[in-house]
């Protein structure tokens, strides 16, 4: 008898424990998990003398807490107790939290006699299901790309999801709410580009997270191959880009009108189609007004590129080194062999805008060490004009050959400091010279900085003579808003530019500051600093030193970009002996609408910087640029006045330039400007321009041949195949009465063959799938398959209760079970076709090709208590054949055996 009590009695020990507790407070620590089911004990005790029956009914505090037993009879001998078990099915979708468990005890049908409650703490299950139900294998260019999705919360823990995408637009809003077992299905959306010139696939990308998890995200990608629509024309062969234009120019200069044509040719491309050799050439005529930098200058090149070997023949801005021969226009040759480590060269060079030289040659070697470092020697031999008539700029004119020997290293010294020098040697005639130069430059975390140094001797013959500069700047980040600077800059004097172009002011400037970031939109600045500003014309129109204080800001509001700049200092003028102040005051605010871009500026200074004492100057001006399309645009400039160190470039007054695209390939340009030309203070210009621009592909050589397609279309069942359009990229083309077809001049690739659809029968789908990739690389290809009438699957999703007892049909879930829903998946090997199906309703898959078909059937989170009588199914449909198909979904009760005699327990 007692080993027969001993199963029993273990099974209750942690029971009894539990009953110990307070009635009001659960007191285990434990947790019962969603999905499961328990059993919570109460001690019942009969205190009179006489037996007792009891009809015991039992209530939960919440519909997913199920009592499996709500009503029951007991009967409990005088002055006992007993332990009345309550067995519980705790759902899947039962919420986090504390419950109850109410027992009511009534005596012989009577008024209530006992109320019991005991409490009972469910642990939280955080789960979400992510799914990609459905995407196109196919979208053609300009189509939208549809995909959908579905999130379910399979947990009972109420989810605040993120949803987010990279490049697709979701058809929900960024965040939602998903109560316990509630799902949403989320379709997004991209527009694709109709242009597209090529086949290729793409990613739709849509990430969840909780809120304040984004450690937890789930990222799902729907991938689609777009068929270009519009592909790119293929050609068999490989062409060169030549541009050619002719332009008229016209030119009111200081009040002598000229004009006339000028010509130009430029290409520049490879001769071969892997890209190896590559041509680049360029032609312009004589310049029929006096050169400016709004019309280009006579020029004849061509140059030729190898893997190993670079050769240029005509004019170029040839260069040695920095010190000996750092920029001379002219009319020459260069050419240079790489090698793996080793690059050796040299060139020829006859000067077109410098009189002191005649002619100069170069050879050079460099030798490449790692990736960013590198030594160079070469040899630098001038010869100079036979003129006595030649003035130098720089009073040093070359009388006799220089020969000019020199050396140059850059060195990475370490990822965050890279050093160069150049050392450099003259000897003409009689005389000797040397130059050197150094430069550091530094990138740390919080410091940057670069300085650079050159001395060139007084009898030195390169570019620089008897003459030094040191140029250096740095950065010190003191936080992520608050950063310090110091610049200094000291021009060199003397220096053999080319006569094409005037010198920019001698310039000795020195300034530091500090910058701070107040918003990621605007900042603030205050600068103090010393210049030196001196005309290198004579008569000199300025001539002075400066200490100022500036400070300035830079903010966007909205569409606007504000900058407005203040200056304060102390100006002494060397030309007229006397000393005052200077005041800048500069506003710049720039902002695009309406596809125009908008930049208005204006400056107002009173300074003792030139001839007059407090002399007043007010610039403005105003730049709009309008692109009405792609094709064509508009810009409008207009500036009243520019400072005088600004004389040595040509300055714009106004200008309008229009361009229009007439067609493919065909450019007009038309252009009008009032000018300031080099030199110039207060005498305007006026140039007008007409270009005409073709730009053509010049076939070089033949790449491939022409292929051919050809196949027919079968009739398996269908009204008609003659008609029937077919598209294989750019080509088109048209089946015969017998569905024959053929593509001709195709050029060798990849293409996909699609069927336009409206040219065949409502029902009529391909027996293959579509559009379908084909590979053409022989003369003659065939590609053959038939039409043949779609078929199809309906059918329901039968749900219903499973026949009980009274007893078991008091396990029932709430209502809103019947709102479940199933994935159901149609899938023949290479279609793969996807719906979700609410319990009760109905569903169907239209447009399948004949041919066998599984459905399966997923239970989407589906609670376990409910069955689903087939899973799969496999079935073969025929041509223009219906199939209905039944699902049956039933809802299975627990069952629960009790003992059908009370247990007593007691302590010893």
């Amino acid at each position: 008898m007692i080993k027969y009590w001993i199963p029993y009695i273990m099974l209750f020990v942690p029971v009894l424990s539990f009953s110990q507790s307070s009635e009001k407070t659960f007191a285990s620590k434990d947790s019962l998990v969603p999905g499961s089911s328990t059993s919570v004990s109460f001690m019942i005790e009969n205190k009179s003398d006489v037996k007792k029956n009891f009809l015991i009914k039992v209530q939960s505090s919440h519909p997913y807490i199920i009592p499996i037993l709500q009503e029951n009879h007991i009967t409990i001998s005088p002055n006992g107790s007993t332990v009345y078990l309550v067995p519980l099915r705790i759902t899947g979708e039962a919420p986090q939290g504390v419950h109850s468990i109410i027992i009511q005890g009534f005596h012989n049908g009577n008024a209530e006699t006992f109320v019991k409650k005991r409490n009972i703490i469910i642990s939280g299950k955080r789960n979400l299901s992510f799914t990609l139900l459905n995407v196109p294998e196919f979208t053609k260019a300009g189509e939208m790309i549809r995909a959908s999705f579905m999130l379910k919360n399979t947990g009972n823990v109420e989810e605040h999801i993120i949803i987010e995408s990279k490049n697709a637009v979701p058809d929900t809003e960024s965040s939602l709410i998903l109560a316990p077992g509630d799902s949403k299905i989320i379709h997004i959306t991209r527009q694709t580009q109709a242009d597209l010139k090529k086949n290729e696939f793409q990613n739709l990308h849509l990430a969840v997270y909780p809120i304040g998890n984004p450690q937890q995200v789930q990222t799902l990608y729907a991938t689609t191959q777009l068929i270009a629509t519009q592909p790119e024309k293929e050609d068999i062969y490989h062409r060169f880009p030549v541009s050619v234009s002719g332009a008229f120019v016209s030119m009111k200069n200081r009040g002598k009108t000229d004009r006339g044509f000028q010509g130009e040719i430029y290409g520049k491309g490879s001769l071969d189609k892997n890209g190896k050799d590559v041509l680049e050439f360029r032609g312009i005529t004589k310049n029929p007004v006096a050169f400016n930098s709004f019309t280009p200058y006579e020029e004849y090149f061509i140059s030729y590129k190898q893997d190993h070997l670079w050769i240029h023949l005509g004019d170029k801005t040839y260069s040695a080194s920095y010190l000996t021969e750092f920029a001379r226009y002219g009319r020459g040759a260069e050419m240079r062999f790489d090698f793996n480590k080793v690059s050796l060269g040299g060139f020829y060079n006859h000067p077109r805008f410098f009189r002191d030289i005649k002619e100069e040659f170069n050879m050079y070697s460099k030798v490449r060490i790692g990736k960013e470092s590198e030594v160079s020697a070469g040899y630098l031999y001038k010869i100079p004009r036979k003129d006595p008539d030649v003035i130098s700029m720089n009073n040093v004119v070359l009388k006799s050959e220089a020969h000019l020997p020199y050396v140059a290293g850059k060195f990475k010294i370490s990822p965050q400091f890279t050093f160069s020098n150049e050392l450099a040697y003259s000897s003409s005639g009689h005389t000797e010279g040397t130059a050197y130069l150094l430069q550091i430059q530094a990138n740390l975390t919080r410091f940057t900085g670069s300085a650079l140094y050159m001395k060139a001797s007084p009898w030195f013959a390169g570019y620089f003579t008897n003459t030094s500069t040191f140029n250096g700047n740095l950065q010190y980040k003191l936080s992520k808003k608050l950063n310090i600077f110091a610049n200094y800059v000291q021009d060199a004097r003397n220096f053999q530019r080319d006569t094409l172009f005037l010198a920019a002011p001698y310039r000795k400037f020195m300034q530091y500051g500090i910058q701070y970031h107040y918003l990621k939109s605007g900042s603030l600045r205050f600068m103090h600093g010393l210049q030196r500003y001196e005309d290198r014309l004579e008569p000199k129109e300025f001539d002075y030193s400066e200490r100022f204080l500036r400070a300035g800001i830079d903010q966007r509001l909205g569409i606007f970009q504000i900058s407005a700049e203040a200056q304060f200092g102390r100006t002494k003028n060397f030309l007229t002996g006397f000393t005052g102040n200077s005041s800048f005051y500069t506003a710049n605010v720039s902002f695009e609408k309406l596809r125009t871009a908008f930049n208005l500026y204006g400056s107002y200074s009173l300074t003792s910087r030139y001839l007059y004492r407090n002399q007043e100057q007010f610039n403005y001006g105003i730049r709009m640029m309008s692109r009405f399309s792609e094709k064509t645009y508009f810009s409008v400039f207009y500036q009243n006045n520019y400072l005088p160190e600004e004389y040595f470039r040509d300055r714009n007054l106004f200008e309008v330039l229009f361009h229009q695209q007439i067609l493919p390939g065909h450019d007009m340009d038309i252009s009008g400007r009032y000018t300031l030309q080099r030199g110039e203070l207060g005498h305007k210009d006026f140039i007008v321009s007409a270009r005409y621009t073709v730009r053509m592909n010049v076939p070089v050589s033949r790449t491939a041949e022409y292929v051919t397609l050809q196949g027919n279309i079968r009739n398996l069942g269908v009204q008609k195949v003659d008609g029937i359009r077919l598209l294989l990229g750019r080509h088109l083309t048209i089946t015969d009465k017998n569905g024959d077809f053929i593509f001709r001049n195709v050029v060798p690739g990849d293409y996909f063959l699609s069927i336009d659809r409206a040219t065949a029968g409502l029902h009529d789908i391909p027996d293959v799938s579509f559009p379908v990739l084909l590979h053409l690389i022989n003369k003659e290809n065939i590609y053959n398959f038939g039409l043949v009438s779609a078929a199809g699957i309906r059918g329901k999703i039968v749900f219903r209760e499973q026949q009980v007892s009274f007893t078991q049909a008091q396990l029932k879930s709430p209502d809103t079970k019947k709102t479940g829903s199933i994935i159901l998946e149609a899938s023949n090997g290479e279609q793969v076709y996807r719906k979700v199906a609410m319990l009760g309703e109905n569903f169907d898959f239209t447009y399948l090709r004949p041919g066998d078909w599984n459905v399966r059937v997923y239970r989407n989170g589906l609670d376990k208590r409910y069955k689903i009588v087939s899973e799969e199914f496999k079935l073969n449909l025929k041509s223009s054949e219906i199939k209905d198909l039944r699902i049956d979904v039933f809802r299975q009760p627990s069952e629960v055996k009790y003992q059908q005699e009370s247990i007593k327990v007691g302590y010893n």
